[in-house]
């Protein structure tokens, strides 16, 4: 198999904060949602994939090739949508679309253009001009003006009302279409992984808990309800998410664990966003 992303025990600290040995592999033509509460170390993982901040010790590989030895080769194949602009704001559209030019060799100014239009953006506009919806769309005009093989996003539909996310999941399918492509975003919208991703990575404390396809995770977990008093402590904390109300509990667990839970609790089928918000919550996981 090929992969577009490979990363193998990549440690990158500031202090007390930072990843530990994160590994995980994004097959190339897939899309991967990258998922963690804030702080969990999403951010730090894909600068290190960029090179926008020196991994202490372990491997980053960017299709095959590794992303300091060949940074200048492999960053002609990454586009990149951060989660706020980082163009000048009283630059207007055309104008950021030159400047970006010379740092691409393979960048298409007909295709920069072709995207406005399509996004209906006016290439004399300012930056300053745009809603938060419109800015996200120039931002991946830049991206894939140069027609990139990989798109890193990062919390691409923070702030977005729910058309111009749904407009952007559906830019992604397009880009997606073609089997050379890969995605890489992270996100905490659980609506936009159900939508389009291929592959789910959890990230908590710098550390990967889980990576696997969508599939596979929800056919792995299950929500498990009932009422107090059912549970041992140690049936407890097999349970990722544990809460309780005054009368009942519920979380989720790993399929291979419930036989040893009580037969009388009840099970439902496990959804993606039960899966993060009870990741984020913590317990449980193995």
């Amino acid at each position: 198999m090929e992969y577009a992303i490979e990363i193998k025990n990549l440690k990158k600290k500031f202090g007390k904060f930072g990843v530990d040995d994160v590994s995980f592999a994004l097959p190339k033509g897939y899309i991967m949602g990258f998922v963690g509460k804030n702080g969990a170390g999403k951010t730090t993982t894909i600068k290190s994939i960029l090179n926008m901040l020196i991994r202490d010790s372990g491997e980053v590989k960017i299709f095959g090739k590794d992303n300091l030895l060949h940074e200048a080769d492999v960053k002609r194949k990454i586009g990149i949508v951060m989660d706020s602009p980082f163009f000048e704001e009283n630059w207007t559209l055309i104008r950021t679309g030159k400047a970006l030019k010379p740092f691409y060799p393979d960048w298409d100014n007909d295709l920069f253009m072709k995207m406005l239009s399509e996004f209906s953006l006016d290439p004399k506009k300012k930056i300053k001009e745009l809603s938060r919806g419109m800015k996200m769309k120039i931002m991946i005009s830049c991206a894939m003006a140069h027609d990139p093989d990989l798109l890193i996003l990062d919390e691409p539909t923070s702030g977005l009302d729910a058309v111009a996310r749904d407009e952007l999941m559906s830019i992604l399918k397009k880009f997606i279409s073609n089997e050379n492509k890969s995605i890489l975003f992270s996100t905490h919208i659980t609506s936009d992984l159900e939508k389009i991703a291929d592959y789910i990575t959890f990230i908590d404390d710098g550390k990967i808990i889980h990576s696997d396809t969508k599939d596979n995770l929800l056919e792995k977990y299950v929500v498990v309800k009932g009422g107090l008093g059912l549970l041992t402590a140690e049936q407890k904390s097999l349970i990722i998410g544990y809460d309780e109300s005054r009368v009942n509990f519920d979380g989720i667990v790993a399929m291979e664990k419930l036989a040893q839970l009580p037969n009388s609790i009840v099970t439902e089928a496990c959804t993606m966003d039960e899966l993060v918000v009870r990741f984020n919550k913590g317990g449980g996981i193995q």
